[in-house]
């Protein structure tokens, strides 16, 4: 049964960093894509970053130059390293994967495996 454990997070002034990291269990499959997911109250679901099996980023607009997506596979842990933190970031961050690369990775493709989120606060 697949895992994915998030930790990271917290609370942070505008501008500072954070990294979010997602440790998967039990993934054995030999294609993946994987997905940080932000939704603050009130609004849908955002998608930020995703990287898939060929090392293939992509990057929401809102996370262009200010976040990175990255992953160790000797740990098989994603990580999203945000930068210049704005209260805009403010949300519950989820990581999620699946063994098929959607076209759209960052739209509403139904990910089979989800983490259990994590919130960023960012104050001004």
């Amino acid at each position: 049964q697949v895992q994915l454990v998030q930790s990271g997070g917290g609370s942070v002034q505008a501008g500072g960093s954070l990294r979010l990291s997602c440790a998967a269990f039990g993934y054995t499959y030999t294609s993946y894509c994987m997905v940080w997911f932000r939704q603050a109250p009130g609004k849908e679901r955002e998608g930020v970053a995703a990287i898939d099996t060929d090392g293939r980023t992509t990057y929401a607009d809102s996370a262009k130059v200010r976040f990175t997506i990255s992953q160790d596979n000797a740990k098989n842990t994603l990580y999203l390293q945000m930068n210049s933190l704005k209260p805009e970031d403010t949300a519950m961050y989820y990581c999620a994967a699946d063994f098929r690369v959607p076209e759209y990775p960052l739209g509403d493709y139904e990910y089979n495996f989800w983490g259990q989120g994590t919130q960023v606060s960012v104050s001004s």
